[in-house]
């Protein structure tokens, strides 16, 4: 009768089932941690567990690398994720893993959509920019792929063309450039390359100051001036509609704007009128 060698018994028993290689066998310390009021021996243990899973949040972190984001913050956005899946986890609903990889995924996801943004945008524009972003990286890679345009976006995403016009703008909103970085060309900062102050926007606000004051004066003093400053009248002209003398035209003209100067840089000339 052919005989079999001993059975390691051991060998044979079925292993906790791993997703990945930095998936390491914690179940008996979330089954103790379970039972632990708060104070330092959980704090010990859960910090155990955190190093034990670690190097799981960073390679969730890694699925985000090329967006725009520092790399060690992303590792610290996923060790928070992590540390949330830790404390709300139940042993008896399943794997940790199963649990905390949506949860670390969820948490990167709302850093970028909370706090990388440098304009406030709406969550629907955000799904357009993503959706944009990563077509356009599918169609620059294809063979022969050049600079994809808004049509061919739209037919790759399914999207709208004004919808993908949305999603391209938001592209420029995700980052703001500092007014002392260098454009390219020949040197100098942002800054220097902007307008300067518009001289129209004082007219506009010299006018308004004295709005009241014009609309306080005399009919022929209110007269004089749409002739000199509308109507652009010489004084000759002007003396002779009004039958009087060009030097006394004058004397009006500068008593007028003196008046109206005088009342429109005073703020408290309009409660002394009332």
């Amino acid at each position: 009768m052919p005989t079999h060698p001993p059975t390691d018994q051991a060998a044979e028993a079925p292993r906790p089932h791993r997703g990945h290689d930095d998936a390491p066998d914690t179940t008996a310390l979330f089954a103790r941690l379970a039972g632990l009021a708060d104070g330092p021996e959980r704090d010990v243990l859960r910090a155990e567990l955190t190093t034990a899973w670690l190097p799981m949040a960073h390679r969730i972190a890694g699925r985000f690398r090329d967006r725009g984001e520092n790399a060690e913050d992303l590792r610290q956005v996923a060790a928070l994720g992590l540390v949330k899946a830790i404390d709300r986890f139940d042993p008896g609903r399943g794997a940790f893993e199963s649990y905390a990889v949506p949860t670390i995924t969820g948490e990167v996801k709302r850093h970028f959509r909370d706090r990388t943004w440098a304009l406030r945008v709406p969550r629907r524009v955000q799904e357009l920019r993503n959706q944009v972003r990563v077509a356009r990286r599918d169609l620059v890679q294809r063979p022969g792929g050049a600079t994809p345009t808004v049509a061919g976006i739209a037919g790759h995403t399914g999207l709208t063309e004004e919808e993908v016009t949305t999603g391209l703008t938001a592209l420029d909103s995700y980052r703001t450039i500092s007014l002392d970085a260098e454009p390219p060309g020949d040197g100098g900062t942002l800054a220097e390359t902007l307008g300067g102050p518009d001289p129209a926007y004082t007219v506009v606000i010299d006018r308004e100051a004295a709005k009241r004051s014009l609309g306080r004066l005399p009919e022929r003093d209110r007269a004089i001036l749409y002739m000199r400053f509308f109507e652009d009248l010489s004084q000759s002209r002007i003396a002779a509609r009004l039958g009087i003398s060009q030097m006394h035209v004058s004397r009006l003209l500068h008593h007028i704007c003196t008046r109206v100067r005088a009342e429109a840089q005073d703020p408290k000339a309009d409660r002394r009128e009332g």
